[in-house]
């Protein structure tokens, strides 16, 4: 009985690391080329997954011979593009990042900071250069 059980849990396991395997694959990762006059374009992808499961037995009734088994499993996967190989007709190759956009809003945060930076300074020189000019016409006017 104790092989039955282990089987169970066994055999859950085994389907949902067979399913990630099929995600898994390398053809995910490196795309199928796209050929367009004389360019070949190879996508490149990041994969990332996450795998849980679990069980545990029970008695169905009490007196029952039989005891029971109840479990479950779960896989996730999350593709993002990373870039294109560019391979041309004279045997150049090139690689072309893809920047994905911003996730979160901490993200765009970040990536607004150079920005927000920039219009700082120009505001303060800006008002610098009023201060300095406003005294120079308080000094010519004395």
């Amino acid at each position: 009985m104790e092989q039955e059980k282990k089987n169970s849990l066994e055999e859950l396991m085994k389907t949902t690391m067979e399913h990630v395997k099929v995600m898994a694959d390398a053809n995910t990762i490196i795309g199928t080329p796209i050929h367009a006059e004389g360019v070949t374009l190879i996508p490149v992808s990041r994969m990332s997954f996450g795998v849980g499961g679990g069980g545990t037995e029970f008695s169905v009734k009490a007196g029952a011979a039989k005891e029971g088994f109840g479990g479950g499993s779960g896989a996730s996967a999350k593709l993002e593009p990373v870039a294109f190989l560019i391979v041309r007709e004279d045997g150049s190759v090139k690689l072309l990042p893809v920047a994905p956009p911003p996730a979160t809003t901490v993200d765009r945060v970040i990536e607004t900071v150079p920005e927000v930076v920039d219009k700082v300074i120009n505001f303060i020189e800006k008002q610098q250069e009023k201060k300095a000019q406003k005294k120079t016409e308080e000094d010519f006017a004395e």
